[in-house]
């Protein structure tokens, strides 16, 4: 019997798929739930399991896009599962193989450059310089001249070039190029400005100092910076809700939730899972929740659902090195907060100037419907509760606060 796969939906609105890679060969034997192929979506990329077990057709090739419900293998239930001398076999089979194509291929190159030639390979970077062999002196068996002489070769007119000049091209996935598309959609359709602030992260060193490890062995997660920065936003968004609204036409559609958009980077590039009701959890919860969702886009595991619906984002180039940088907004949302890298600046406290570890925040924001007043009181907002953390969100109770 011949089982037909086709493409499940990976979510609503999604009707096409990108076989981006398969992980097993055409002719394999697969197990029945075993993983054979990496699908692109537009938002995602997950992976297709076998629905039985038996031997597997291919029927898409790698870079195919194919429409949800279109079939892209067979599966024969009546194939047998080979022994494993048989599979041994088989691999031993393919390993002749490959090592007869490289002995064939070996002897092609010999048989094809002799002395004062170039080897395909040299032929390939001269040709890129616009160097003939003749111009060439090979220092290689009989004369023959080899990559390293083409790679040292200088044109007789010209600026001189070394080294390789080579170029790839390569197909994008499909999740990069829609957030391609959606990237320029931001930029052409929002009035976006980026409004810019400090923070003296201090009085939050000194809380994870005194209390991480204490925290760490209650709660098995880390007392990170994201937690007070959620937190904050969260705060800063109950009084500035125009920040926590969208556009949708003629319409602004508020929200009296915070769901929490968290920009990670997984396998695949950036991605944006969500963390649902924020103004719910305690840090305890934010942590779990970030620690959970960074895993599961590490490991390929995040779904459409768990990175679709947040109203406000939080991206953290800092961990990269950034200093400071625009945001760019994550439609349809209406703000994004961009944390940087923490350094030891000089700043004037009390009149005196001291050393303290300083962040460079930026909100971007859409000004056609968040207006100055807004976008400058949310971030003042998001300031204050980060400098005074135990007053403004733990309510002067540190060990209730972080469920000590």
């Amino acid at each position: 019997m011949i089982l037909e796969m086709k493409v499940p939906s990976p979510g609503e609105s999604i009707t096409e798929v990108e076989i981006a890679t398969w992980l097993v060969e055409d002719g394999d034997y697969v197990e029945k739930d075993q993983p054979i192929a990496e699908v692109d979506s537009d938002k995602a990329t997950l992976e297709l399991p076998a629905e039985e077990s038996g031997i597997i057709t291919l029927k898409a090739e790698e870079g195919d896009a194919v429409e949800v419900g279109a079939v892209v293998c067979l599966i024969d239930l009546d194939g047998k599962k080979p022994a494993a001398s048989e599979q041994s076999s088989v691999s031993n089979e393919k390993s002749i193989e490959k090592n007869k194509e490289k002995v064939v291929t070996s002897s092609s190159v010999e048989n094809t450059y002799a002395s004062g030639t170039a080897s395909p390979a040299a032929k390939k970077i001269l040709d890129e310089k616009g160097i003939t062999p003749s111009e060439v002196k090979g220092t290689g068996r009989d004369g023959r001249i080899t990559k390293d002489d083409a790679v040292n070769a200088i044109p007789s007119m010209g600026t001189p070039r070394g080294g390789t000049r080579s170029s790839e091209r390569k197909k994008m996935s499909m999740l990069r190029r829609k957030v391609a598309q959606r990237l320029v959609a931001v930029k052409n359709e929002t009035a976006m400005l980026t409004t810019f602030n400090e923070v003296d992260m201090k009085p939050i060193f000194d809380l994870r100092t005194a209390y991480k490890e204490l925290f760490k062995t209650k709660h098995g997660v880390g007392l990170g910076f994201m937690s007070f920065f959620t937190l904050a936003v969260v705060r800063a968004l109950k009084l500035y809700p125009d920040v926590n609204s969208m556009i949708d036409g003629d319409y602004k559609i508020m929200h009296d939730f915070q769901d929490i958009s968290i920009a990670v980077s997984g396998p695949k590039g950036l991605m944006v899972p969500v963390i649902r009701n924020a103004e719910n959890l305690t840090f305890r919860g934010v942590e779990s929740e970030v620690k959970r969702l960074a895993l599961r886009a590490r490991d390929g595991q995040i779904t459409v659902d768990e990175m679709t619906g947040g109203t406000f984002t939080i991206t953290n180039g800092g961990v990269f090195g950034s200093m400071l940088s625009t945001p760019i907004i994550n439609p349809p949302q209406s703000g994004i907060l961009g944390m940087h890298n923490i350094v030891e600046r000089p700043v004037a406290v009390n009149g005196e100037v001291v050393i303290r570890p300083i962040m460079y925040v930026a909100l971007s924001y859409d000004h056609r419907v968040i207006d100055g007043r807004e976008s400058v009181g949310f971030l003042v907002a998001v300031k204050e509760a980060l400098e005074n953390p135990i007053e403004i969100l733990m309510d002067n109770n540190i060990k209730k606060a972080l469920e000590l």
